[in-house]
């Protein structure tokens, strides 16, 4: 590890490789994941993991994140057993035909509430164990005083249990806040 405030993993013992912003940044002390375990495992490692030893599969509805949180569950070997789809549903249209959020729910608290997260990740369940949806404002423009950049609803869909949702106010730049939210849809699905 560098020495720096920036956390490098070294390839050999000569060369570095910054990891991707927000790989390994805490959101706040209860989302916290470390980018390597004790085992050394990555925090999608761990999921794909986790998921294959309770064999249970996943899907993934997100706006805000242009699917990157599929893609990062894709880097690990195995991820077919457990990641079942994905859509990305970056338009209010897609977010209606794809998943079945109310034309309502989007005309009352817009596309980035905790109504219409709530409903991506139920309407994107099916037949899964769990989904995961994202919805938020990535910047750089977009935002208002009621929803500045850097507002995300995520919401998990459970097949046995209520949906749970949380509210991220994230900073940084485009690429920053999505990759920090992917970390916190990563953390919120290992608890």
């Amino acid at each position: 590890f560098g020495e720096s405030s920036a956390l490098y993993i070294y390839a050999d013992e000569h060369a570095s490789i910054l990891l991707e912003p927000g790989l390994s940044a805490a959101l706040d002390a209860s989302d916290h994941v470390p980018c390597l375990n004790a085992s050394g495992l990555l925090p999608e490692e761990q999921l794909v993991a986790t998921l294959q030893a309770k064999g249970a599969t996943m899907r993934c509805v997100e706006s805000c994140t242009g699917g990157a949180i599929a893609a990062r569950i894709c880097r690990v070997s195995g991820a077919s057993a457990v990641l079942d789809r994905g859509w990305v549903t970056y338009s209010n249209a897609a977010k209606i035909a794809e998943v079945g959020v109310p034309e309502s729910v989007l005309q009352t608290h817009g596309a980035v509430s905790e109504a219409c997260v709530m409903a991506m990740a139920e309407g994107g369940l099916g037949k899964a164990d769990l989904c995961v949806a994202v919805s938020g404002i990535a910047g750089p423009g977009g935002g208002t005083a009621a929803k500045p950049v850097g507002t995300v609803w995520l919401a998990i869909a459970y097949r046995e249990r209520a949906t749970a949702s949380r509210l991220l106010q994230l900073q940084g730049s485009r690429r920053a806040i999505q990759a920090k939210v992917v970390i916190a849809a990563l953390a919120r699905l290992l608890r």
